[in-house]
């Protein structure tokens, strides 16, 4: 992916441009004058360079002799003495602003069609190896599906790309965010991690963009909020589908503009954030009934990875158990710990609906229980047809759907019951009052919902 520095002093020039480059397929680096450009050629190494003839300080001609780069040159100013005086020193080429996209991007081909290949550094394999120990560091997979995973990780992670993660619930979406940013420019700065759906709907605009006093009922002060913690860094909004269309619009101001504005401000903030999002759901479905702005869907989905659930990682599984293993017994000081021949088979069998998060905890349960070295079957407590016992704190007796059950003699799974009640209710109850109802948490009600696929209709939303 070649790699192109814009060094422009208008915001909003090298903002649109940093964005046109990256739907491309180019990787960016900024710089808004001509010493700060220098140094950040000589940290980045970029394929080209596009500058703005006339900068505060030194004009964008400097950068020709004070680089090897080639360096295309565009300016408001266009005239042909300006181009003749530019290509004189040596610029690769010249466009006017406003430039056509079209334009830009062919000049941008053809200059780097002509460059000579960069001779491969010797010590890019070892870095290359290096970034892959980082991010397995952090996920497991020797599949075929997770290296490729893998390989795109390390090829995205560098650029500020935005990222669109998908895949189903406990597949390990935050880890994957929490690689790109420990591979990314942003290291040093904060990784923000926020669960969209964790939020009460009345309160996600006030925890994203902050507020101000008395903005609202119990806004005894100003705040600011977790995009503003961000800047510099990169902001991880996971399971996004469940966003309110409010903040989806606040949200897409950001991605536009890089500007924030507190609940209750009339005044805007710039920031520097680089944001990853992912989620479970089919975002481009829910743009069709208007549950997701579709301008929004298009800025988040410019790079794509997909997690594959934990069943479809067949050549994965073993190895998973048996590093989990490993790390739980060393956390809780039993480091011999070993699976039976019969519990290997079980966990080849299952079917992990709950993927890598529903094997964490049920290895982590096996060795808190176990007694000796071995870990059996029944330590694992997996059920392959998927039944199970419905607590009786679950059950309400007053349940419409608890005394259906009961009158045809069957046993509901905790599954089927949950799943037929939430139907049921969800469009007459809020999701406090589902989940008072059902003798949980909202948040167990919530994990539950990701892992059956249910999703909060606008009236449960509330």
């Amino acid at each position: 992916m070649a790699l192109i520095l814009i060094v422009e002093d208008e915001s909003i020039i090298r903002s649109a441009l940093t964005r046109l480059l990256q739907h491309n397929g180019y990787a960016v680096a900024e710089a808004d004058s001509v010493d700060r450009a220098l140094e950040v050629a000589e940290q980045s190494k970029p394929d080209l360079i596009i500058s703005d003839l006339r900068l505060p300080g030194r004009p964008g001609t400097d950068l020709i002799q004070a680089t090897e780069t080639p360096v295309l040159i565009m300016t408001s100013y266009a005239s042909l003495r300006s181009a003749v005086d530019s290509m004189k020193l040596g610029a690769v080429d010249y466009i006017a602003k406003p430039f056509d996209h079209d334009e830009m991007l062919a000049s941008i081909k053809s200059i780097l069609d002509r460059r000579p290949a960069k001779p491969s550094p010797p010590k890019l394999e070892a870095e290359n190896a290096s970034a892959r120990a980082d991010i397995n560091d952090l996920m497991f997979g020797e599949c075929t599906e997770m290296l490729k995973l893998f390989d795109l990780i390390g090829k995205v992670a560098p650029t500020d790309t935005t990222v669109l993660i998908q895949g189903e619930s406990g597949t390990g979406k935050e880890l994957a965010a929490r690689a790109l940013h420990m591979l990314s420019r942003r290291r040093e700065g904060a990784l923000i991690c926020v669960n969209c759906a964790a939020i009460p709907e009345t309160l996600i605009e006030s925890e994203l963009f902050g507020h101000e006093k008395g903005a609202f009922t119990g806004a005894v002060g100003a705040r600011s909020g977790l995009i503003e913690a961000a800047d510099g860094g990169t902001l991880f909004l996971d399971e996004i589908g469940e966003l309110p269309l409010e903040a989806q619009a606040r949200l897409l101001r950001v991605l536009q503009e890089g500007e924030i504005r507190r609940v209750g401000s009339t005044q805007s903030k710039q920031v520097d954030v680089r944001l990853i999002a992912a989620t479970h759901r089919n975002l481009k479905a829910m743009t069709k009934v208007g549950e997701f702005r579709e301008d929004l869907f298009y800025r988040l989905n410019v790079m794509q990875l997909r997690i594959p659930p934990l069943r479809d990682r067949e050549d994965d599984v073993i190895g998973l158990a048996k590093m989990l293993l490993a790390k739980m017994g060393d956390r809780m000081d039993k480091p011999n710990l070993k699976f039976d021949k019969d519990a290997l088979t079980l966990i080849r069998r299952y079917q992990w609906p709950g993927n890598v998060r529903e094997m964490e905890n049920a290895v982590e349960r096996a060795v808190i229980l176990s007694d000796g070295d071995q870990i059996g079957k029944d330590l694992l407590a997996i059920d392959l047809e998927g039944e199970l016992d419905i607590p009786e704190g679950m059950l309400s007796m007053d349940n419409p759907a608890n005394s259906k059950g009961a009158d045809k003699g069957t046993d509901l799974s905790l599954e089927d019951y949950f799943q037929h009640f939430v139907l049921e209710n969800q469009d007459t109850m809020s999701e406090t009052e589902l989940a008072r109802k059902l003798g949980i948490s909202r948040k167990s009600l919530w994990e539950r919902r990701q892992r059956l696929g249910i999703p909060r209709t606008k009236k449960s939303a509330k």
